[in-house]
């Protein structure tokens, strides 16, 4: 991949200011290897070591960094426009990086059973905490009596939200997206396995990935992205595709979700009392939209959960210990008490 220009891949006024006086050669991270970085330059694709302190994990796909192009060693990464990521597996308190830089998150569904406006609710907020425009694209639409219906349910979530309907396999429906990955765009594709990510990325870059079939008995598809990359779409864009995701914990969304549910946090600076947990208060503002039957109490339910485990996962590892140290605390405290009880 050569005659690309900075602009081409990307580059913007917003990297050139954090880049100035800097020493090195910019490039764009490509991909993310287990010791290795690959990156695209002007001059075509570059495999780059990591100085000793660096971890490969720090990075991700689409960020800007600066590289010895003699040595081929990256020297620093700069700052991000947008940055993409997930609370880690397991019981740590690791940040998993999933995309950095993109301008439009394609929250990628179907018109079937994979349709589910909680788990849209929970990429939407990963898009307003990340700074990235959400753009709904929900695929197979040719298995839909009406698949408008799917359009409009999406959009009802959030004013900021930019739904379409397509078949993934049709060529000319493709062309639709291409307005979000066109010269100097980046749009990143998320979603569960089997909704035609894949499908979608080999149609907008031209590639011929492997696709498998529909799943007769959850009409879903099979996984068959497994890692993330950044590729040149047909429009002069760029498209980073990602595995199928199992589970999205959020981690300091906080922002993110009170601007999807922006309705529910308006009401909630009604309320008589600040501390307000819109349950059985007095003057609460929320409650009194649900009597109403203005609100749906679903959707109160649902914000709660993202901001509990967003919380909770915006802890510190040491802040995690802390807490779970106290209730253990209490918890002994309850048996003894209880044990004191028993011996009076």
């Amino acid at each position: 991949m050569t005659d690309l220009t900075l602009s081409d891949l990307g580059w913007s006024a917003f990297f050139a200011s954090r880049a100035a006086g800097e020493a090195g050669a910019p490039a764009r991270v490509s991909a993310v290897a287990r010791d290795r970085l690959g990156v695209f330059t002007p001059d075509g694709p570059v495999t780059l070591t990591l100085p000793g302190k660096q971890r490969t994990g720090d990075f991700a796909v689409g960020d800007w960094l600066l590289y010895d192009d003699e040595n081929h060693r990256v020297i620093n990464i700069l700052e991000r426009k947008t940055l993409l990521q997930r609370r880690a597996a397991g019981t740590g308190a690791a940040t998993q990086l999933i995309a950095a830089n993109v301008d439009t998150l394609g929250i990628v569904t179907s018109c079937n059973d994979d349709f589910n406006l909680p788990r849209l609710e929970r990429y939407l907020a990963v898009a307003s905490s990340a700074g990235c425009l959400p753009l709904v694209i929900v695929t197979k639409s040719d298995m839909a009596d009406d698949p408008d219906d799917y359009r409009h349910r999406a959009e009802s979530l959030s004013p900021l939200v930019t739904a379409v309907t397509l078949d993934a396999r049709d060529p000319q429906e493709i062309e639709r997206l291409e307005p979000w990955c066109n010269r100097g765009q980046t749009l990143a594709l998320l979603g569960s396995s089997g909704v035609g990510k894949t499908t979608l990325s080999n149609g907008l870059t031209g590639r011929t990935d492997g696709t498998q079939g529909i799943r007769e008995d959850d009409a879903k598809g099979r996984h068959t992205t497994t890692s993330r990359a950044l590729w040149r779409t047909a429009a002069g864009g760029w498209l980073i595709d990602t595995p199928g995701m199992r589970e999205l914990q959020l981690t300091d969304a906080a922002e993110g979700i009170d601007t999807v549910f922006a309705d529910l946090a308006d009401l909630a600076t009604q309320c008589r009392f600040a501390d307000c947990h819109h349950e059985s208060e007095p003057g609460c503002a929320i409650r009194a939209e649900i009597e109403a039957g203005r609100l749906d109490p679903a959707r109160l339910k649902r914000w709660r959960k993202l901001q509990r485990e967003d919380a909770r996962n915006s802890e510190t590892l040491a802040e995690a210990r802390a807490r779970d140290r106290s209730f253990a605390k209490l918890v002994r405290q309850g048996k003894a008490r209880g044990r004191s009880k028993r011996g009076a």
